[in-house]
């Protein structure tokens, strides 16, 4: 069976265009070598969570990913813990109105750090801080499986989200050999010129944002969008011996 999973585009403006955050996964990892965004399989620990939350209550989220409240809410956990761990962006604030500041000083970085290494759990990390889990702030996307043929398969369910005032990425999880921010458009480019390697769930998720234009239209595409039908990709094997991914 496919792994759960979460992942996360971060955007923030610039400009009248906006940029999306990305990873270069390291060498020795699943799809190593590969950009792609913050995020990473649901840990035992997000279904154990019982937290602060602000937001569409896990019943509302789990129509809208086609799964049960339970589950719902370990996805979206998942998708904010991740953020945090990979990206040191923390999507919660002391309720349903505001967003934590800056989180890059050393005791937040102690506490990512601890997070990392299981050795707190997100919930316990927030009740410590009287912190609420923002889930309104992650708007979801779309939810992609990997193909079968694949010796290491994930489920995972892409969401949008907007940089909080105050925060900034940084380069922390040791999950990635590389980060950058950039255009949408500017990332296809560069993929479409083969300087930046990247999946068909990366590729068709950036072509699909740029071409919502700004981030207000991002906010409004992602409102409608289905995010509980998977989308799986298959290999087409062409007679001459070439191939491509195919989506359904």
């Amino acid at each position: 069976m496919p792994r759960v999973a979460a992942t996360v585009l971060l955007l923030r403006p610039t400009g009248a265009d906006f940029e999306v955050y990305v990873i270069r996964r390291v060498a020795a990892m699943t799809f190593g070598g590969m950009y792609a965004f913050p995020g990473g399989g649901v840990d035992r620990s997000d279904s154990q969570a019982h937290l602060g939350w602000a937001g569409a209550e896990p019943a509302a989220w789990g129509e809208r990913l086609g799964l049960s409240p339970d589950a719902a809410q370990a996805v979206v956990c998942a998708a904010a813990r991740e953020v945090f761990e990979e990206a040191g962006v923390l999507l919660a604030g002391p309720d349903a109105s505001a967003v934590v500041g800056d989180v890059s000083g050393d005791d937040w970085e102690a506490a990512r750090q601890d997070l990392e290494g299981r050795r707190v759990g997100f919930a316990d990390l927030l009740a410590g801080r009287e912190l609420t889990l923002r889930s309104d702030l992650l708007l979801p996307w779309s939810r992609w499986i990997t193909p079968e043929f694949e010796p290491r398969r994930f489920d995972t369910y892409f969401f949008v989200a907007l940089l909080p005032a105050g925060q900034r990425t940084r380069d922390v999880s040791g999950e990635a050999d590389h980060t950058m921010w950039i255009r949408p458009a500017d990332a296809l480019a560069r993929a479409e010129a083969g300087e930046l390697t990247m999946l068909p769930p990366t590729l068709v998720t950036l072509a699909q944002v740029a071409a919502a234009g700004d981030l207000a239209a991002v906010a409004r595409v992602a409102a409608s969008r289905d995010a509980a039908t998977p989308v799986t990709p298959r290999l087409e094997v062409a007679p001459d011996g070439s191939s491509r991914f195919v989506l359904d």
